[in-house]
């Protein structure tokens, strides 16, 4: 990045400076709206993201948890499958979505996941209960989603006959975790004023996957599962939930509007595009259909009719910061920064300047490569990282503007938080130092460079230790 500084008035400088706007145009390619992490598997999205908060919010307050730290992410897994780690962390799939019809169905999923969270359940570990990725997400739903996931030992132990009764025994504990969340998660939802019909609808989704994935020739035995039987759980669950006064309430209108948004764009985002073309042909003019094609036709290279897609939202709500931020997206994403920048204004704006819309708006600010556009990249990059640290590709693109603007210190800062999130001890420690020496000492920046690098140094130190 300082080589393109000081080669800034030259030819050579614009060249890498357009080398650099091309990589990051192709580091931010299915960014937001959507924006997958390839190594953990997880999905960013400010509309998912926003509606985890809106349902889960009443859930967690039944569940006497704190609602500021946690947390429901998005896997990319397109299995049946959730769970919740002691971080106050609940993952669901993408499958788990694309199976539910409707919000309470996802509600229910929920609340079973912070039953484990206010049980203070430690998610069994080792391989034979299977992982998301990096995130041990060990508590599932049922263990036959992992033989969906590819784990079939998650799902069905095998044990030989010396240890089978002490692995038995350990599953009968899981399965005690399992009734627990259940009937927490059943009071959560009655504390919260929710239908818990949901809960019981998706078990029954649960049962029948259970007999679709096992063995044609082979019964289950239920002794030999982490998780209760669905039909189990369904019946055991059956009085409780239907006695609830709220049981009746039908599905909140908004909420469930919301819910077929976000599933089919998730839908349009993961599915094969001939897939989501079979499920949302273009006789179906509702705003799902347009969201899904939308972007099953953005990922297939077909940006006209992907933008007509998006003009067809925007025709039904002109001030969405969703579908403005798809609109954005597109024209970004296809080479066309400048035409990209009122839509995602309006999405930055109407978003309450969201982290990750803001990320991809000072990113289309610094593809237009116009120096007059750089100072407000900048501030709408700093609230990006200011409200969410954890998004790489928006320090990368601040750092690319201070490098632009000449300011080295600033650039390597950025460029240490980038590595330093990665998990890159080096390169971050670098960084950091190099930052440090071109800031005052003791200012704020000058300190979060040098905890950077302390950190770092350690965790380097750690490694050396560990190979000895």
């Amino acid at each position: 990045m300082v080589s393109v500084r000081r080669a800034a008035d030259s030819m050579l400088g614009r060249a890498l400076r357009l080398f650099l706007i091309l990589m990051l145009a192709g580091v931010f390619a299915a960014r937001p709206a959507l924006a997958q992490d390839d190594d953990e598997q997880v999905l960013r999205d400010t509309e998912t993201e926003a509606f985890f908060k809106d349902i889960s919010n009443p859930l967690a307050k039944a569940a006497g948890l704190d609602t500021s730290k946690v947390q429901v992410i998005l896997l990319s897994d397109t299995s049946i499958n959730a769970g919740a780690t002691s971080g106050q962390l609940v993952g669901v799939n993408a499958g788990t979505i694309f199976a539910a019809d409707n919000v309470l169905e996802l509600q229910g999923v929920i609340a079973h996941e912070f039953g484990h969270l206010a049980g203070g359940h430690v998610p069994l570990s080792g391989d034979n209960y299977g992982k998301f990725g990096k995130i041990s997400l060990l508590s599932l739903l049922a263990g036959v989603a992992a033989i969906a996931a590819g784990a079939p030992e998650a799902g069905m132990a095998v044990m030989g006959a010396g240890t089978q009764i002490a692995q038995s025994g350990a599953l009968a504990f899981s399965r005690a975790q399992e009734a627990s969340a259940d009937a927490a998660g059943a009071s959560y939802l009655r504390a919260a004023h929710l239908s818990g019909s949901g809960m019981l609808s998706f078990f029954g989704k649960l049962k029948v996957e259970e007999y679709r994935l096992s063995p044609a020739d082979e019964a289950i035995n239920p002794f030999m599962q982490d998780h209760p039987m669905s039909a189990e759980r369904q019946a055991t669950l059956d009085k409780d939930v239907k006695s609830s006064p709220y049981y009746n309430v039908p599905v909140d209108p908004a909420l469930q509007a919301r819910f077929l948004r976000i599933k089919a764009k998730l839908q349009g985002f993961l599915l094969d595009p001939t897939t989501v073309m079979r499920t949302f042909p273009e006789t179906n003019q509702s705003v799902p259909a347009h969201y899904a094609r939308a972007y099953a036709w953005h990922r297939s290279a077909y940006p006209d009719k992907a933008d007509a897609e998006a003009d067809a939202l925007l025709r039904t709500a002109p001030l969405d910061p969703y579908f403005n931020e798809l609109k954005g997206q597109i024209l970004l994403e296809n080479g066309h920064p400048r035409e990209a920048l009122a839509p995602l204004r309006i999405a930055v704006a109407q978003s309450g300047s969201a982290p990750l819309i803001s990320a991809m708006f000072g990113h289309a600010l610094l593809a237009t490569d116009d120096p007059k556009n750089f100072a407000e990249a900048e501030r709408v990059l700093k609230v990006s990282v200011d409200k969410d640290r954890e998004d790489p590709l928006a320090w990368y693109a601040l750092g690319t503007v201070y490098a632009q603007q000449g300011d080295e210190a600033h650039a390597a800062l950025a460029t240490a938080e980038r590595y330093a999130m990665g998990g890159d001890d080096r390169l971050a420690r670098q960084n950091a130092e190099l930052a440090m020496r071109g800031m005052a000492e003791g200012s704020i920046d000058y300190l979060r460079a040098e905890d950077i690098a302390v950190t770092s140094r350690n965790n380097l130190d750690d490694k050396v230790r560990h190979k000895r």
